[in-house]
């Protein structure tokens, strides 16, 4: 899945129901979130990856981000998810 733009408060919500359909449908064991064309995030950004993750993990799967941008990356570190997922 790929996410491009702007992920802040003002898109998150959209973004969540748009990556949750896209699970539901799917039903994978591994998502890489490809963040390449994103262009700013907010900690709005983070639920909408943590989203993904959690609903991924219920199916008993796991999530990659890739091509994370500088101030992307810098958002998701400061939130330690790291920890839960591979960046790639």
């Amino acid at each position: 899945m790929a996410l491009s733009g702007e992920v802040d408060h003002h898109h998150a919500r959209g973004l969540m129901t748009e990556i949750e359909r896209e699970i539901d449908r799917e039903l994978p064991k591994h998502v890489t979130l490809d963040l390449g064309g994103v262009t700013f995030m907010d900690s709005s950004g983070i639920a909408v990856v943590l989203r993904c993750y959690k609903r991924t993990a219920e199916l008993g799967g796991a999530v990659t981000v890739k091509d994370v941008p500088p101030q992307a990356e810098k958002v998701l570190r400061a939130a330690g998810l790291e920890r839960l997922m591979r960046f790639a």
